[in-house]
C-alpha cells in the first residue's frame, strides 16, 4: 500500500474538491470559510514567506496557538517550505517558552490564536523573527497576508478623466476566478492566447487566472507583425476580443474575399462548409469553443456576420470594479443585442435612472486614496457601473449607453450616443465613430474610416454613408436623427491619447479637439462632410 504525505493528501482534494470547504471558522460572530483550494493557496502563501527568508533546510519553526484554521495551514506551510514545525500550547509561562525555544533552536515563532501572549512574550530569545495569523495579530508582529488583504491596484483606462486606482483583495480574485471559471466550464484541456494587455481585469481574469484555475496553456503573440501567424499556430479554445479586434478580422476576412463572393460561397452545400472551416483556421479560431467579447459593445450585424462562419461570439459585460465578475453569454444561449445572464451569487438591479447597480463578494474594496469617490460609487452595497440598461425576463442584461454619456442638443433634448453608434457601425467603411451633438439641432457622427473604406472614393462614401443615414435615421426617435457624418483625417489611436489601450473611445478627449467646429460642420450641405 503507497502511503501518501500530508502535502500529497491536500494537493489531492485541492485537485478534486476545489470548492468544498475544509476549514470553518467563527471569527467575531461570523463565519469565515476555506475551501481546500483557498487552503491551498493560503499554505503556499505562508511558506513562500517562509522561502523568502533564507532560512537554512529543515530550519526549526514555531507554532504557538490555540485551535484555528491558520494553525492547520501552518502546520502544512511548514512541512511545504523544507522545515520543521516545533507546536507550543498556548498556555505555556514565559520560562517554558524560553526552554523550547533555545533547546530546539527555533529561528522564527508563528504567533496566532492566544488569551495572554504579553506574559508568554518576554520567553522569546532576542533575534528570532515573530509572524502573526490574520485575525489575530500582535502590535509590531509581520502577518501572513489573509485572503481580504490587498492584492492588488489595478488602474481604470480613463475614458471620462484620470485613471482611478482599483483595489482588489486576494478574496476578491480567489471569487471571481473560482466562481466564472467554474459556470463557463473551463478544465485544463483548454488553451488561452494572451495578447490582451494583462493589466486589464479583462485579460487577466480569463487568461491569467483562467489558465492557473483551469490548469490550461496560454500562448502569447511575439509582435504585431507575427499576431495572426502567432494566433494561427496556438489555434486556442477560448478567445477573447474586443470590437476592434473582430471588426479586423472582418476586414481581413473580406479583403481576400469580398462580401458578394463569400455570400455566393457560403449558400452552396459541401463548399460552404468547407469555406467556413478555411476562414476559421484562417483567422486561428477553427478550435475555438469560447469565443468572448467585451469591454465596449459589439455591433449585432457583426455578431451575426461571425456566425454565418460559424463563430459565435458570446459577449460579456463587466469592469474593474467589480473584478471582471459580473454577466456572460454562453454559447448554447445567446441573444444577440445581450450581454448574457449575471453569474452566480451576482447580485443585479436597475436604479430609478436606469444604471446598473451590482453587487457580490468581490466588489473593489475601493478607490485608493480616494474615499469619497469610493462612497460615490459603492451605495447600499451596490456597484453604480456608470451604464445604463434593460433586464429581460430571463434576466439578460441590454446596456443601452452610458449614463455621463447623455448630451444636450441645442433643442434640448438629451441623446445617448451609443446606441445610434452600435446601429451606424454596421457599415463597414468605418473604423471608428462616436456620435456628438451638443449645442446643435441634431447628432452629428465623428468617424474615422476602416482600411476598407479607405481603399474607395470619396463618392464611394458619400453614397455608402447617406445610405447608411437613410436606413437607420428611421429606427431613432427624431431628436435622435443623425444629421451627418463628419469624416475625420487622423485615426484614434492609443498614442494620441483618442483611445484607450482596450480600444475604447475617449469621448472628452476627442470632443475637447472637435467641438469648437461642431456648428460649422452642422452648418455645411450634404450628409457627409471631409475634414
Amino acid at each position: 500500500m503507497s502511503l501518501k504525505s500530508p502535502l500529497e493528501m491536500l494537493y489531492k482534494w485541492e485537485s478534486e474538491n476545489p470548492n468544498k470547504v475544509y476549514l470553518r471558522q467563527p471569527i467575531d460572530g461570523a463565519y469565515k470559510e476555506w475551501t481546500w483550494k483557498e487552503t491551498a493557496t493560503e499554505v503556499r502563501k505562508m511558506a513562500a514567506v517562509l522561502r523568502g527568508m533564507d532560512l537554512e533546510p529543515n530550519s526549526k519553526i514555531g507554532i504557538v496557538s490555540k485551535n484555528c484554521a491558520h494553525w492547520i495551514m501552518n502546520d502544512l506551510a511548514i512541512m511545504m517550505s523544507g522545515h520543521i514545525s516545533i507546536p507550543m500550547y498556548p498556555n505555556l509561562n514565559e520560562s517554558s517558552v524560553r526552554q523550547i525555544m533555545e533547546h530546539s533552536e527555533a529561528k522564527v515563532l508563528f504567533v496566532g490564536k492566544l488569551d495572554d501572549w504579553a506574559s508568554m512574550k518576554p520567553g522569546v530569545p532576542d533575534g528570532v523573527r515573530c509572524i502573526t495569523y490574520p485575525f489575530y495579530s500582535e502590535a509590531g508582529y509581520e502577518t501572513i497576508r489573509p485572503t481580504d488583504d490587498l492584492y492588488t491596484i489595478i488602474y481604470t483606462s480613463g475614458t471620462t478623466g484620470m485613471p482611478k486606482g482599483v483595489m482588489h483583495t486576494f478574496h476578491n480574485i480567489n471569487f471571481a476566478a473560482t466562481h466564472a471559471i467554474n459556470k463557463v466550464g473551463l478544465n485544463n484541456t483548454d488553451s488561452f492566447f494572451s495578447y490582451l494587455p494583462l493589466c486589464h481585469i479583462a485579460e487577466k481574469l480569463l487568461v491569467e487566472m483562467g489558465s492557473i484555475y483551469s490548469g490550461g496553456k496560454v500562448d502569447f503573440a511575439e509582435s504585431l507583425d507575427t499576431f495572426a501567424a502567432n494566433l494561427s499556430a496556438a489555434s486556442p479554445t477560448v478567445f477573447l476580443g474586443v470590437p476592434r479586434i473582430w471588426t479586423k478580422f472582418q476586414q481581413g476576412v473580406l479583403g481576400k474575399l469580398p462580401q458578394a463572393k463569400l455570400d455566393k460561397l457560403l449558400g452552396i452545400p459541401i463548399l460552404g462548409g468547407l469555406i467556413k472551416k478555411k476562414v476559421r483556421k484562417g483567422l486561428g479560431l477553427n478550435d475555438a469553443r469560447q469565443v468572448f467579447t467585451g469591454a465596449a459593445p459589439t455591433p449585432a450585424a457583426l455578431i451575426m456576420w461571425f456566425e454565418k462562419l460559424g463563430i459565435y461570439i458570446q459577449e460579456a459585460y463587466a469592469m474593474t470594479e467589480n473584478c471582471c465578475y459580473s454577466h456572460v453569454t454562453f454559447r448554447d444561449n445567446i441573444k444577440i443585442g445581450y450581454v448574457g445572464a449575471p453569474l452566480p451569487y451576482c447580485d443585479v438591479k436597475l436604479s430609478d435612472e436606469g444604471e446598473i447597480l451590482i453587487k457580490h463578494e468581490a466588489l473593489m474594496t475601493g478607490y485608493y486614496k480616494e474615499p469619497e469617490l469610493t462612497a460615490e460609487t459603492i451605495v447600499d452595497g451596490y456597484l453604480k457601473t456608470g451604464d445604463k440598461g434593460e433586464i429581460d425576463n430571463d434576466g439578460f442584461l441590454k446596456i443601452t449607453g452610458r449614463v455621463k454619456d447623455l448630451f444636450k442638443t441645442s433643442k434640448a433634448k438629451y441623446v445617448a450616443p451609443s446606441p445610434i453608434e452600435m446601429k451606424l457601425s454596421v457599415n463597414t467603411n468605418l473604423e471608428q465613430i462616436c456620435v456628438v451633438g451638443t449645442n446643435v439641432p441634431q447628432p452629428i457622427a465623428l468617424a474615422v474610416l476602416s482600411e476598407e473604406g479607405k481603399k474607395k472614393t470619396t463618392e464611394e462614401i458619400d453614397s455608402s454613408l447617406a445610405e447608411t443615414l437613410s436606413v437607420v435615421n428611421p429606427q431613432l426617435d427624431h431628436h435622435e436623427n443623425v444629421a451627418k457624418f463628419v469624416i475625420l483625417k487622423d485615426d484614434w489611436t492609443v498614442e494620441n491619447g483618442l483611445i484607450t489601450p482596450t480600444m475604447k473611445v475617449k469621448r472628452p478627449a476627442l470632443e475637447k479637439i472637435h467641438e469648437g467646429n461642431y456648428e460649422e460642420w452642422y452648418e455645411k450641405e450634404g450628409k457627409v462632410i471631409w475634414q
